[in-house]
């Protein structure tokens, strides 16, 4: 059995045991390399998208360039809605 201090973590098909604080600062870390990779991704397919319009000669879209609100954002809208 695992220990209140350590958590089991799988790395490749392998479960490694590791303090929790360390596991919960790489889990941290992954999470904003993560989340940088999506935003990058997201800012790029919107300039391709609007390229595509353009060469087919349609207008472009609206309404695409709106950007995802984060989650302070949604907390407070929640909470709007709640009360």
């Amino acid at each position: 059995p695992c220990s209140p201090e350590k958590a089991m973590v799988c790395f490749g098909g392998m479960f490694i045991e590791l303090p929790k604080a360390k596991t919960r600062e790489m889990l941290r870390q992954d999470q904003e390399e993560l989340d940088e990779e999506i935003n990058k991704l997201r800012k790029e397919l919107r300039v391709k998208v609007n390229r595509l319009y353009e060469a087919q000669g349609k207008p472009e879209l609206k309404g695409f360039n709106l950007n995802p609100m984060s989650a302070e954002e949604m907390k407070l809208i929640n909470r709007i809605l709640e009360g």
